[in-house]
């Protein structure tokens, strides 16, 4: 059974200036609640109170925002904020494993910067095995009709030209075996070592229909922020 999961959230949020420019990402509001307590709070209904989030772009306001707020969780905050580059996400996970914040065990890691229906609690039994990633998955969004993987059986494949495609919802299991082979420190991104651990059948998936959105334009966020007000009446 899974206990811990790491948000990533150091990202800058570019595509969505000019709000970006004095807030985190994370800390945008959907329904007057930070992006990110949505997370945690659905974390906390799945069980899981162990989690570590990554700070990076005004990671000072975030951590105090984060701090100042009594989520009821464990709440452990990797600072990349105080290196030179962003770490992208295997080098993040990588770095809060290296601090001791990440246990060497499989954690839930999920995306900042989606929001989503799903309920965490049917990711928290999955059980790895020999696999180094389970990832959930939905149908492609129209900002993004050309996917990401293909869905073959329960694994997850690198995307291949005229097999139907299905796009990677920023939500999974993850093994830290997946950046076993990266530095402490190191700038790197996650998409390579899920393809080649792809191509060696090592990545499970499954296919969700929620309510699912990828907040990355204003656009978006106010399609999100009207949902949920009404989804919260």
């Amino acid at each position: 059974m899974i206990t811990q999961a790491m948000i990533l959230s150091a990202g800058k949020g570019t595509r969505m200036r000019p709000l970006t420019l004095t807030t985190p990402k994370p800390l945008v509001p959907v329904a007057d609640k930070p992006l990110i307590v949505w997370h945690i709070e659905r974390l906390k209904q799945a069980g899981i109170s162990d989690i570590v989030i990554n700070a990076g772009y005004l990671g000072d306001v975030l951590i105090d925002r984060l701090r100042a707020l009594d989520l009821g969780v464990k709440l452990s905050i990797s600072d990349e904020s105080v290196l030179d580059e962003p770490l992208e996400t295997a080098g993040g996970i990588r770095y809060a494993l290296s601090q001791g914040l990440l246990r060497d065990e499989p954690f839930l890691l999920i995306n900042g910067d989606v929001w989503t229906t799903f309920d965490f609690g049917r990711l928290k039994s999955i059980s790895l095995g020999k696999k180094l990633a389970h990832l959930a998955l939905v149908e492609n969004p129209e900002h993004h009709r050309l996917g990401d993987f293909n869905l073959v059986g329960d694994l997850v494949q690198p995307k291949t030209d005229g097999v139907p495609s299905v796009t990677f919802a920023g939500l999974s299991v993850m093994s830290p075996k997946m950046v076993a082979d990266v530095v402490a420190g190191q700038i790197a991104p996650l998409a390579p070592y899920l393809r080649q651990a792809m191509s060696q059948n090592l990545v499970s998936g499954q296919m969700i229909d929620d309510v699912w959105v990828d907040v990355g334009t204003l656009e978006r966020l106010a399609w999100v922020d009207n949902f949920a007000r009404h989804l919260t009446k």
